[in-house]
């Protein structure tokens, strides 16, 4: 018999939690159409995975690329780290549903969250919709390399309905402006989004300072959304949510439980802190106690310490007026070569220390080195302030070593979250939480954390052990397709979707961040490759071979989804 594609020789973890066994993989028509032996039959194509595993592709819950796949149908760089299929418009942050009058507010929106230059949102995309589900057509006709989800965001149809005021603390929708609004999500989850998303966390705003639509809309307009969601699109349907769990605990708690219990599958951005077990048995507790009574509320968590990326490639933290001339110099080049000048480096150490220089940041600051890939610091044992304290300096005078030293291609990783490391492992092994909040699309002249799967299996799971290896691959499969409500995807069986890895685990590691210039304008972000995937398969059709596109670019938009 002949197929499509055989994947011979390799180990299949199939996304369901249970371990690897050896198996061949074929392939028909983008379907999975024999799992076992295959010896003796033919392919019009086969990757060799002797010695490799095989699993299923990865599905990241929590990406920000409604921009960006505009102008980068390839999906960079969550293409890079094994995903086959990616929810976007988290977070409240969409293009759609919008008016043509709007279009212009939501990339400036999309400018001052993500970081992401509202000109080349405007010039990157077409903006030939007006509704979700022509901003659906729109995205399929891009021809994505990976499978694409959309959420309705809460920051486009509150303004919409609303106007200006949407973003006004204590201002609340009236009658009129709510019957607006959950006709909206209606018409929006008809249409093929998977849910809905809102931001009430207090460090999304928009260009004058509010903050986002939707941060301060209270339980009447959540509740009328969450019953909008599932009227529309049966129970399970999404509600995402970007908390505030900080100032706003109980109420954020209370909301994810009333949208559980009408109906919705809450997805919320979540993590711990350093005090004690920083909250651990809380969640677990909160967790267990509404998923076992059925409803269902799930959390995303960072993977690695995040928050920040500094150098000379973007941002320097550092902000004295001589490091801002040396930051306004037009290429890396030219900022390594000023800091080359004697004269020129004792001006930026002096203005720095005299303004206070990282201050308790050099704590939680770890430069990433400069060796083949770089060093996360896991052991918390070369931070810029112990670094500076072992060589007898100010952490500026290191910082600036350094930047020289790797002729400013040296990145360091501020530890903003996720830095309370065993709380941290501990949160995400609750088996209510999914250790995946790669953004990628946001923030992107920041960080970029979208090499998170690649990090989960390569650091926590082959290095660390914080999951076993079939238990890591499920929760990023298998349990995610199923919190998302894919139609047989997230498991390799027999008759489901060939969206599939092959994966040299053993040699798997992330890259250093670099950033490029590769948005409209010659617009700069933070982009992170890989090692170690072979070959990443989506519909049956290789889309990358170690490390390079191939030009397949099979993705689909999906629309329709398990629900209750």
């Amino acid at each position: 018999m002949s197929h499509d594609l055989i994947i011979s020789g390799g180990t299949v973890i199939d996304g369901t939690g249970a371990d690897g066994v050896r198996a061949d993989v074929a392939v028909d028509e983008g379907r999975i159409t024999r799992v076992g032996d295959l010896s003796g039959e033919r392919a019009a194509q086969t990757v060799d995975a002797t010695g490799k595993i095989v699993t299923p592709g990865f599905v990241d819950l929590h990406t920000h690329l409604d921009a960006q796949i505009g102008w980068d149908p390839e999906m960079r760089p969550s293409s890079y780290h094994g995903v086959t299929t990616a929810l976007m418009g988290n977070c409240g942050v969409t293009f759609a549903p919008c008016g043509e009058a709007n279009r212009r507010y939501l990339a400036e929106l999309m400018e001052a969250v993500e970081n992401i230059d509202a000109d080349a949102i405007m010039d990157g995309l077409p903006w030939n919709w007006t509704s979700f589900g022509q901003y659906l057509d729109t995205v399929q006709s891009l021809k994505p390399a990976l499978n694409v989800v959309g959420l309705a965001g809460h920051s486009a149809i509150r303004f919409e309905a609303m106007g200006d005021k949407s973003c006004d603390e204590g201002v609340q929708a009236d009658d009129r402006e709510l019957e607006r609004i959950v006709d909206l999500v209606k018409e929006s989850v008809a249409e093929g989004a998977a849910g809905f998303s809102t931001s009430r966390f207090l460090g999304h705003r928009v260009p004058d300072g509010r903050l986002t639509p939707g941060t301060w809309a209270d339980a009447r307009e959540t509740q009328a959304i969450q019953q909008a969601v599932v009227d529309a699109g049966g129970r399970g349907g999404l509600f995402q949510v970007a908390p505030d769990l900080h100032t706003r605990y109980r109420i954020e708690r209370e909301m994810f439980e009333r949208g559980a219990k009408i109906g919705c599958q809450v997805l919320f951005s979540g993590g711990v802190g350093a005090e004690g077990d920083g909250g651990v048995s809380s969640w677990r507790k909160f967790l267990e106690r509404n998923n076992e009574a059925g409803n269902r509320i799930t959390s995303l968590c960072h993977t690695r310490p995040s928050g920040s990326f500094f150098g000379l490639a973007q941002e320097a933290f550092l902000s004295t007026p001589a490091w801002q001339a040396l930051m306004q110099l037009p290429t890396l080049a030219d900022r390594v070569d000023a800091l080359r000048d004697p004269k020129t480096r004792e001006g930026l150490i002096s203005e720095a220390k005299e303004a206070g220089g990282f201050g308790h940041v050099a704590r939680i600051l770890h430069p990433l080195g400069m060796g083949e890939y770089p060093d996360f610091d896991l052991d918390d044992k070369a931070n810029l302030q112990k670094l500076a304290d072992e060589a007898g300096k100010d952490p500026v005078e290191v910082y600036v070593e350094r930047l020289l030293q790797s002729e400013g291609r040296e990145l360091s990783n501020l530890w903003a979250f996720g830095g309370a490391l065993e709380n941290q492992w501990k949160y995400m092994q609750l088996p209510y939480v999914v250790p995946m909040l790669g953004d990628a699309g946001a923030h992107v002249g920041q960080f970029t954390d979208a090499d998170s799967p690649t990090f989960l299996l390569s650091e926590l799971t082959r290095e660390r052990g914080v999951y076993t290896l079939a238990e890591a691959v499920h929760r990023i499969t298998g349990h995610s397709a199923q919190v998302l409500g894919l139609v047989e995807r997230g498991e390799i069986r027999v008759g489901w979707h060939a969206d599939l890895n092959v994966v040299d685990y053993e040699a798997l590691r992330s890259c250093h961040p670099e950033y490029v210039n590769d948005f409209p304008h010659n617009g700069g972000r933070l982009l992170v490759k890989s090692r170690g995937y072979d070959a990443t398969i989506v519909a049956g059709h290789v889309v990358i071979a170690n490390g390079q596109f191939t030009g397949n670019r099979p993705g689909q938009v999906i629309r329709e989804f398990v629900r209750g």
